[in-house]
């Protein structure tokens, strides 16, 4: 049988990060006014942390799709009876939209990154 995307399945993945994502935010907490250079630095640690976790999840999972299309076209091309053409072709336009919306995050990044040093001190 096809595996056809669900649209709903894609926008339940969606809110299921989304709400990851507010979660890992609500953990924060925010510094004191005492001047405590230890829960400071803390702060920012968790910061960098769950922003670079977030990225290497995402970063892993456009590998994954990667590499899960690979697998079918490869099996595709060996001619094994279980995978069908529309198969390999939707996991393969997944990979590739999962690419270019990395692609498109990691110009946002640089292009932040840019303006920000850009700015007069």
């Amino acid at each position: 049988m096809i595996e056809r995307a669900d649209i709903n399945g894609v926008l339940a993945q969606m809110r299921s990060l989304r709400a990851e994502m507010q979660q890992s935010s609500g953990q924060i907490e925010l510094p004191s006014l005492r001047p405590e250079s230890g829960s400071i630095r803390s702060i920012g640690e968790t910061e960098r942390s769950s922003f670079t976790a977030l990225l290497k999840s995402a970063v892993d999972q456009v590998n994954g799709h990667q590499q899960s299309a690979n697998r079918l076209r490869e099996s595709y091309e060996r001619g094994d009876p279980g995978v069908d053409l529309p198969q390999v072709m939707i996991q393969a336009q997944k990979a590739s939209v999962s690419f270019e919306a990395m692609t498109q995050v990691r110009n946002r990044l640089v292009q932040a990154y840019e303006d920000i040093s850009k700015m007069p001190i």
